[in-house]
């Protein structure tokens, strides 16, 4: 039975993982807005006739929120505080079939490159003129920036290419008109996103063609920050770091996902490199990028990993000193090459060795950070929070990254805008700052 009145054409769409699904929720935001429906984002009123749910399909933690989430609207729509729930993304294009099963609540389910078809159903055309368009749901002097869709790389623990297809590049001068379109609109940095950065152009251009593509949008006027998210270490073009060196708004940043320090595992993991030559890749792009700043991602856990190939990971942590670090659990994904494997690490003991990882790198960033005190740094400031303003530097990216904390007392800043902080003191993952006049 209704207990409220719904808002026609009113419609909330619910984001679920990673940065890839807020740019396409963000893409069929624009869309539905330009067919007059009435659009908001993760909205708390519950209110709408309409529920998009764009759901995560990459390790168990992720599967579960969304299946939990798509559970929620599903009991909403029984209760008459929702008309019509719809889901997309990685988990619906993974498990279709068994979810329409198990949540017949659902009024249709829609795989990644479904878009079209979603808009039909909602009786709204899809507006080819709009390519490119979004409607953000980060702050506006930010934007996530997909280069490439799908991947075709072959690690053993991944089931992104069955939800995400092949690797397909968006064409350079699409993403350049994309570039000016968002700096228009306001938006100051752009985090380029794909699942494997370094691919880029092989498709189209016969060639890997990152460093043209990043050239081309440090052109784009009004973009002051571009920052290079998930590259691949195995045949990493080097000629991207030459236009990193020159071209003052390419961020001295890259985030690249290493998964492991034990050569023995990354064959395991069907990585295409050994320790030692990501050793060599670090050191050679640290040479060549003297002050860069490397984020790293790790799995712990993974199939037939010893306590000597945890050791070996953990060296390897302690010698690199990352600048920053992730690490998760294994998660024994179906239809992926490890499946095949027993997964054989107890979770208690993949949770602790992740845990370890962690300790040892919450050290690290704690020497790194006193190393910053006293020093000037060009900060963007992207929120207000208590008694502070709360930005980053170059050398971090937000959500994942370091903050630097200035409090309001220090004098105004306003959200958006860059400043010179001063670092005045630091922890293991906030810096604190005053402003420099």
């Amino acid at each position: 039975m209704k207990t409220k009145t719904l808002k026609k054409n009113k419609v909330n769409v619910v984001t679920l993982g990673c940065s890839k699904n807020i740019f396409d929720s963000e893409v069929l935001m624009s869309q539905l807005k330009a067919n007059q429906f009435d659009v908001e984002h993760e909205s708390m009123e519950d209110d709408a006739e309409i529920v998009i749910i764009n759901t995560c399909g990459f390790i168990d933690n992720a599967k579960q929120e969304s299946i939990d989430t798509i559970i929620r609207y599903a009991e909403a729509k029984a209760e008459g505080l929702v008309s019509k729930v719809y889901v997309t993304g990685c988990l619906s294009e993974r498990y279709k079939d068994e979810l329409e099963k198990e949540i017949p609540e659902v009024d249709a389910f829609f795989g990644t490159r479904d878009l079209p078809r979603l808009l039909k159903t909602l009786k709204a055309d899809y507006k080819h003129e709009l390519v490119g368009e979004r409607l953000l749901t980060t702050p506006s002097h930010y934007a996530y920036f997909k280069i490439a869709e799908g991947c075709d790389r072959p690690c053993s623990f991944c089931a992104i290419p069955i939800m995400r297809g092949k690797h397909v590049s968006t064409p350079i001068d699409e993403l350049v008109n994309s570039a000016k379109s968002l700096a228009a609109k306001g938006v100051k940095e752009l985090m380029l996103i794909a699942q494997d950065l370094t691919y880029y152009g092989l498709d189209i251009y016969k060639k890997r063609n990152l460093a043209e593509l990043v050239d081309k949008l440090s052109e784009v006027e009004g973009i002051e920050w571009i920052r290079l998210h998930y590259a691949f270490p195995a045949g990493f073009p080097m000629d991207v770091l030459d236009v990193m060196s020159t071209k003052s708004n390419v961020c001295n940043y890259l985030d690249m996902p290493l998964q492991h320090g034990s050569t023995k595992i990354l064959q395991a993991m069907r990585r295409g490199i050994t320790r030692e030559k990501t050793e060599e890749l670090v050191n050679e792009i640290r040479a060549k990028v003297p002050n860069i700043a490397l984020r790293t991602t790790l799995i712990a856990g993974y199939p037939g990993e010893t306590e000597e190939d945890f050791q070996e990971m953990y060296e390897f942590v302690e010698k690199m000193r990352f600048d920053r670090l992730g690490i998760f659990s294994y998660s024994h994904e179906d239809n992926t090459h490890a499946y095949n494997f027993e997964d054989d690490v107890p979770a208690n003991v993949k949770k602790e060795r992740a845990d370890k990882i962690m300790e040892l790198q919450a050290g690290i960033s704690y020497e790194l950070n006193q190393l910053k005190v006293g020093k000037q740094f060009k900060v963007l400031f992207d929120r207000v929070e208590g008694d502070y303003f709360i930005g980053r530097t170059e050398f971090d990216s937000p959500e994942v990254d370091n903050e630097v904390l200035v409090l309001k007392s220090e004098g105004y800043l306003r959200i958006g805008d860059f400043a010179t902080i001063e670092i005045t003191s630091a922890d293991h993952y906030d810096l604190y700052g005053k402003i420099v006049n």
